[in-house]
């Protein structure tokens, strides 16, 4: 007869899957990020002439070295967008917003941020935005606090 054996103790741990470091931007995306705390927007300038923002240290093209720099306007055509009609807790608005691919004037890529447009049916592809800037800046993205559309004024974050 064989003996009964008692019931083994399942053994369990919580465990998230994070990765808690700190990154050193270097000095391409370090003066990209210092530029946004004086409200100033720079790019990288390719050797044949393109302006990359954000700046990127080597031409995507040709792989050549890039350390020229040039200011670009604060303002642009949106490319690209995707309606977040439910934004989640890491979002940057707890309302509804857009995440858009900004080309801004002077610049030859897009940038990926936030448009504050109130509704869906305000967000177009071609439209022009321009930066929403926050009262105290850091020298991090989060200094442009978002982008709005350009006919449009705010007020405490508002559209009026």
């Amino acid at each position: 007869m064989a003996e009964e054996q008692e019931p083994l103790e399942i053994l369990s741990a919580r465990h998230v899957v994070e990765y808690p470091y700190t990154r050193s931007v270097g000095a391409v995306i370090g003066r990209f990020l210092g530029g946004l705390k004086d409200k100033k927007i720079e790019g990288s300038l390719t050797p044949s002439g393109r302006v990359l923002v954000p700046p990127s240290e080597y031409d995507p093209e040709s792989g050549a070295s890039i350390s020229d720099f040039v200011e670009v306007g604060e303002a642009g055509v949106v490319t690209t967008w995707c309606w977040v009609a439910e934004p989640l807790a890491k979002h940057p608005f707890d309302r509804p917003f857009a995440w858009a691919l900004i080309r801004l004037d002077g610049a030859d890529t897009a940038l990926l941020h936030a448009v504050d447009a109130g509704d869906s049916s305000r967000m177009a592809t071609g439209m022009r935005v321009k930066v929403r800037w926050r009262q105290q800046r850091s020298g991090a993205i989060g200094d442009i606090e978002c982008f709005e559309a350009e006919n449009l004024g705010s007020q405490d974050g508002e559209i009026v």
